[in-house]
């Protein structure tokens, strides 16, 4: 049995471990994808204290990673398939094997909201992304590609391809949800252009591999033709491995200091990096107490 098992290895999961691991505390953290979670995807960190001039995501979670490593903490490749609460234990199901715990933290993130599944067909599964992480780990230079959305994500993944692509961000309105820094870094982008009210309507692929795009902009149709769309039209919280009755009883497990959900996971449109990683350091000291305490 565990004393606290960590679900997602992102930077409110690592901070929780690597806290715990200060008090004595081990813990068992579980990741389905690669450590260090929407870091991957993100250009620059402007906001993170300690870096003047900025991280890029990839730095930041290279050094995260470095200090896991010397801390000698285990993060193992495992999805949580089911975690549910029986007999005063949590009990977890992964897709390898199946633990117990008394603490569970979970730090499992979000997912992206995917587009209609009649939208897209399954010929260009490989060509529709809803993150840009798939697009860096290619290299993918001198292509066109198409973002949908208007928020910080979208914007920031643009400004990430752009170095190397020409990108066309569809916005279905006309306001912009993200920061107007990035909106002003993109907008004197010669390689980023902004098509406003302009709603996606079908997809196809073309003879030669392309994806075909009509689209509507004020009433009027047009066609394109791009090599990749992303998808960032918002995000949801990943908590589909919680059973119903854990479900249920969730805020009482977290009132007695049993369960903690931290970092992107609860914090709906507030998804940073430092306050993911605040609520880690806290829900680590929160446990801490509660065992002093027993």
């Amino acid at each position: 049995m565990d004393e606290v098992l960590i679900i997602g290895a992102g930077p409110a999961g690592l901070t929780c471990a690597l806290q715990l691991k200060r008090y004595g505390i081990a813990a068992r953290i579980v990741e389905k994808a690669r450590p260090g979670g929407l870091l991957w995807n993100a250009n620059l960190v402007e906001n993170y204290p300690g870096f003047p001039s900025g991280i890029s995501g990839v730095d930041l979670v290279q050094l995260f990673l470095q200090q896991v490593e010397r801390l000698s903490i285990e993060i193992q490749p495992e999805t949580v398939l089911n975690l549910c609460w029986q007999s005063g234990l949590f009990q977890v199901q992964t897709d390898l094997d199946q633990y117990s715990a008394r603490i569970v933290v979970i730090a499992s993130g979000t997912k992206a909201r995917r587009l209609p599944q009649n939208l897209v067909p399954s010929a260009l599964d490989q060509q529709v992304f809803y993150e840009v992480l798939p697009l860096l780990d290619r290299r993918v230079a001198d292509k066109t590609i198409a973002i949908i959305g208007a928020g910080d994500a979208a914007f920031d993944y643009a400004l990430n391809l752009a170095k190397h692509n020409q990108v066309i961000i569809l916005n279905r309105t006309q306001r912009l949800k993200c920061l107007p820094l990035l909106w002003k870094r993109a907008s004197q982008n010669p390689k980023i252009e902004v098509h406003p009210n302009t709603q996606l309507l079908q997809l196809n692929q073309e003879m030669d591999g392309r994806i075909a795009l009509k689209c509507q902009q004020d009433n009027q149709t047009f066609d394109m033709n791009v090599d990749y769309l992303i998808a960032a039209i918002g995000r949801q919280p990943t908590l589909d491995f919680l059973d119903a009755q854990a479900l249920e009883q969730t805020d009482h497990l977290q009132q007695q200091g049993r369960l903690y959900l931290i970092g992107d996971v609860k914090n709906e449109i507030y998804r940073q990096t430092a306050i993911a990683a605040g609520d880690g350091l806290l829900a680590a000291m929160k446990i801490y107490q509660t065992l002093k305490e027993q």
